[in-house]
């Protein structure tokens, strides 16, 4: 049986390469009325957003499953109102808001990397507290501090602290055990019927599995 698809419209950047993110510290209510547990094992995720034809790396982010399912997104322009933010951390990430940010990522000029490595309970809490620890990211420092709040958890210490999200992913490939996906626009599977309004008010995304692109008014 396929999962209900959703469709969603909500503010959005016009490129996927990382913006400067502002400093946001959402009330600690609306985090805990956010907060999503997900059923599968305990995780770390590097997200890495890549060019299209060149494959130059555009983005560098983590998602971690431990006592919830958090998004590190640092220097990130991808929000939506149901998602409370601290300092790059996005907390309530539901499997259908996951798709939601891998859609947003991924388009005709960039590919997203999707790469995971199981861990133990106590090394993804470990990952969520290091973090939350790293502050907002100023503008082009994805890689950079993703590295950093990777090399304070255990076993990851040598995660590569550089400007390159390619350098950070062929490193994170070393790890034992990674798992691999691949999402790419124009692919059905990948699309997840994801509206979303640029800052110049048009509006594109996917809807029953068709590209939409409208002018804006």
């Amino acid at each position: 049986m396929l999962m209900q698809r959703r469709a969603f419209l909500v503010l959005g950047a016009t490129a996927a390469v990382a913006a400067c993110a502002e400093r946001k510290w959402d009330d600690e209510r609306v985090l805990n009325g956010a907060r999503y547990v997900s059923n599968e094992p305990p995780s770390i995720t590097l997200f890495t957003v890549i060019g299209i034809p060149r494959g130059e790396g555009g983005h560098s982010a983590l998602m971690i499953n431990g006592s919830q399912r958090v998004i590190y997104d640092p220097a990130g322009s991808w929000e939506h109102p149901r998602i409370p933010e601290r300092n790059d951390v996005l907390y309530g990430i539901t499997d259908n808001f996951k798709r939601f940010y891998i859609d947003y990522h991924a388009r005709e000029t960039y590919w997203v990397a999707e790469d995971t490595v199981f861990v133990r309970p106590e090394i993804a809490e470990a990952a969520i507290r290091a973090v939350e620890a790293q502050g907002a990211s100023p503008k082009s420092f994805c890689a950079v501090n993703t590295g950093k709040a990777l090399s304070r958890v255990p076993g990851f210490e040598g995660a590569p602290t550089g400007f390159s999200p390619l350098k950070l992913r062929n490193w994170f490939l070393t790890l034992p055990g990674v798992q691999s996906k691949r999402h790419q626009d124009g692919d059905p599977d990948n699309n997840h019927d994801v509206l979303l309004r640029q800052k110049d008010g048009s509006i594109e995304g996917y809807q029953n599995g068709r590209l939409i692109r409208t002018a804006a008014q």
